[in-house]
């Protein structure tokens, strides 16, 4: 992953802390090895895609749709009326 991505991500997230003290993101401190890099980045990387799956979790509960959904259920070919205003 891409250090601006992590950053980004890390604000994102309401990080600004990590952010602010990454060694990704200070101009003094770079770490000699990129294995320290990337296990940041994928912890990062983790908890945002964490977090986004429990958001969709949570909106999917609170659509209380009534039966499982998806796109290949949407009939298209129905007549739609279309007015103008």
């Amino acid at each position: 992953m891409l250090n601006q991505q992590t950053i980004e991500k890390l604000y994102a997230m309401r990080m600004r802390g990590m952010a602010d003290a990454s060694p990704n993101n200070r101009k003094i401190h770079k770490p000699r090895n990129s294995a320290s890099r990337n296990a940041s980045a994928l912890l990062v990387d983790r908890q945002w895609s964490w977090r986004q799956n429990r958001a969709l979790e949570r909106r999917l509960r609170d659509a209380r749709l009534q039966g499982p959904a998806c796109m290949e259920d949407i009939d298209f070919r129905a007549a739609r009326v279309w007015t103008s205003r």
